[in-house]
């Protein structure tokens, strides 16, 4: 089960294959509460990302291992571009006008990334077209290697197949380009570091290409960090609720039409062509392929994520069951954590509200706690019902939310290139 080796866990299958379903009688709704929810669904993208609290500008040193304190500009969410460097860089993006590829862009404008020029590269059908952003008018270029390798960094928000056939050509040699790449293709592979920079920035020092997490795992970690720190981590359990928008904009767009379809009385049962089974009205415990282990590919993640970020040996015990729900975006975790030592639960609050990048939210009096609803464009995770859990010694329980397309991906990405400008690993061209 080592992270190392994660393609022996996989059955030899390259379809999905799914029990069909038969129609049922006709369900009964809500109607009113439905449509509700469709109304938000086509409203959510209609934010401005944003972090809500000062969460990355107040934490406690003594919390950070000495081999991982954290840049300056982890601890600041507002700054001038000369608080991070003096230097400027030329950026490229592969895949800007897709869901992360833009989240991207708006996590340069609003950190203040140091961008000397941006460059968007895409297919032969986007190609040409022209993308308004805070640093100009920016034309879509077909891409090349070539002319990715131009830029100092390049962040990839596309598939693995199209990262496994050109991540390492860009960043190939002297004068090669710092590669981030969001896809899976690269996270198990040795010497590749997998990155979280609130808890392992260091280990970007000397490489060029880097690998951003699964959006679970990176979520998940921001809560886990902290108090791994505080009691140390012996085992971990993750119960996952997964947003449509998880499976990107067709996944999107098959919840909110299927969820007209059944309200508006035109079928039983929504059609379903992206996920397993209708997701309208329904949960899915059923991510990604399923393993020989009875595992998916999606759950496996998260256990061999979880080694490789926190350092943590081949065969420490995690265990995930990820699961599908009807929701628009913002992924939830419930998270059992067992620690070698004892717990305390005003500690672990104190740690929680310190730790950058996190917001604690757990005031039960008052029904406040984390959901997708407020954690939605939002920079930090919101953790909240924490307790010691009853059925295990030295233990805790809590509830975690985090806005999959920022942490979990775009956000993530651009802390790691801001991360390598502070330890050196990502410079201009001609300062190298």
């Amino acid at each position: 089960s080592s992270f190392l080796a994660p393609k022996a866990q996989r059955k030899n299958t390259s379809k999905w294959s799914f029990p069909t379903i038969s129609k049922t009688s006709t369900m009964k709704f809500n109607s009113a509460a439905a449509l509700l929810a469709v109304g938000s669904l086509a409203t959510t993208y209609g934010f401005t990302p944003s972090s809500s609290v000062s969460s990355f500008t107040s934490h406690r040193q003594s919390l950070v291992r000495p081999s991982a304190r954290l840049p300056t500009h982890i601890q600041h969410t507002s700054r001038s571009a000369t608080t991070l460097s003096m230097s400027t860089f030329k950026v490229g993006i592969v895949g800007a006008t897709g869901a992360v590829g833009k989240e991207i862009v708006g996590c340069l404008e609003k950190r203040d990334f140091p961008v000397d020029s941006l460059r968007i590269f895409g297919s032969e059908r986007s190609a040409g077209k022209e993308v308004d952003t805070k640093f100009g008018k920016v034309k879509v270029e077909l891409f090349s290697e070539d002319a990715a390798r131009e830029c100092d960094v390049v962040f990839l928000a596309v598939d693995g197949d199209f990262s496994l056939a050109h991540a390492e050509n860009i960043c190939a040699g002297d004068d090669g380009a710092v590669v981030i790449d969001n896809s899976s293709a690269f996270r198990y592979k040795e010497g590749i570091p997998l990155v979280v920079p609130e808890i392992n920035a260091e280990t970007t020092k000397g490489k060029k290409l880097i690998a951003n997490p699964n959006c679970t795992t990176a979520i998940g970690l921001m809560a886990v960090w902290p108090l791994h720190k505080l009691f140390g981590l012996s085992k971990m359990v993750m119960s996952t609720y997964q947003a449509a928008s998880g499976a990107g904009q067709p996944g999107m767009d098959e919840l909110m039409e299927g969820t007209r379809s059944v309200l508006n009385g035109e079928r039983d049962m929504a059609e379903n062509k992206v996920f397993a089974h209708p997701l309208p009205f329904n949960v899915i415990p059923h991510i990604d392929k399923f393993q020989d282990n009875g595992y998916t590919k999606e759950e496996m993640k998260v256990t061999w994520e979880t080694r490789k970020i926190c350092g943590l040996a081949d065969d420490f015990p995690v265990s995930c069951t990820a699961v599908r729900i009807p929701t628009a975006r913002a992924h939830s975790e419930s998270i059992v954590a067992l620690f070698e030592n004892p717990v305390d639960v005003a500690a672990a609050r104190k740690a929680l509200e310190e730790a950058p990048g996190v917001k604690l939210v757990d005031d039960v009096d008052n029904m406040k706690y984390p959901m997708p609803l407020t954690a939605t464009g939002q920079y930090d995770i919101e953790v909240g019902r924490l307790r010691e859990n009853i059925a295990f010694d030295n233990a805790l329980e809590f509830f975690v939310c985090g806005d999959q397309l920022l942490r979990g991906a775009a956000l993530n990405a651009v802390i790691v290139a801001e991360a390598m400008v502070e330890n050196g690993a990502l410079q201009t061209k001609t300062a190298a």
